[in-house]
């Protein structure tokens, strides 16, 4: 799980190698209100999306669950049958509206490239900072599915508020190298938690 930077913005990727987290808070400029818009795609189970918007409006004053949408087709990559998932944060970044940052939520496979892998599947990927981020559920386990998308969820929303992974094993900003950690996360960690906190979140 680590913070890439593409040409045009920083992608925070679940999967990808670890990166600290120790930036200090201690000038941090005062929060700007935003709205979170949980975008579900007509795949994504409604029950699933039903409680991870629970949970977020519990550490989030301003969330608001729009209405489900096909998801866009240009992000389909045939050979894989998987959807890029940074064909999908750019075709929610050209919707969101100023004030507003959107976290898609969606059943389906999704990818994107990792290094010298060209299509690598992943659980969420969100731009660090910006105003897109997508979770999906088809890696989790079929158990407790509703907790690890919301700790997905959190973690991929954590980037767009550019905190970066943090070596934390029970943080939700762990980086999961590859493989499901999700059961072991069980917060913020202060470092993180502090960074959040000075962005309007209620932990």
């Amino acid at each position: 799980m680590n913070c890439m930077k593409p040409i045009f913005f920083l992608l925070c990727c679940l999967l990808l190698a670890m990166s600290g987290c120790t930036d200090s808070t201690a000038d941090a400029p005062a929060a700007t209100p935003f709205t979170i818009d949980i975008q579900p795609f007509t795949d994504a189970d409604t029950a699933l999306v039903k409680q991870v918007t629970a949970c977020l409006k519990k550490i989030y004053p301003n969330v608001e669950l729009k209405p489900a949408i096909p998801i866009p087709p240009m992000a389909y990559y045939k050979a894989r049958k998987r959807y890029r998932a940074d064909s999908l944060l750019a075709f929610l970044n050209k919707r969101q509206q100023p004030g507003h940052l959107a976290i898609a939520l969606t059943s389906k496979d999704i990818s994107w490239t990792k290094g010298t892998v060209p299509d690598y599947g992943i659980m969420g990927l969100g731009l660090c900072p910006g105003n897109a981020c997508v979770a999906s559920s088809f890696r989790l386990s079929k158990t407790n599915t509703a907790d690890q998308l919301f700790k997905i969820a959190i973690h991929e929303l954590g980037h767009t508020q550019g905190l970066v992974h943090c070596p934390n094993p029970s943080c939700y900003m762990r980086d999961a190298k590859g493989k499901n950690h999700t059961n072991e996360l069980h917060g913020f960690c202060q470092t993180c938690k502090q960074r959040l906190l000075s962005k309007g979140w209620a932990l």
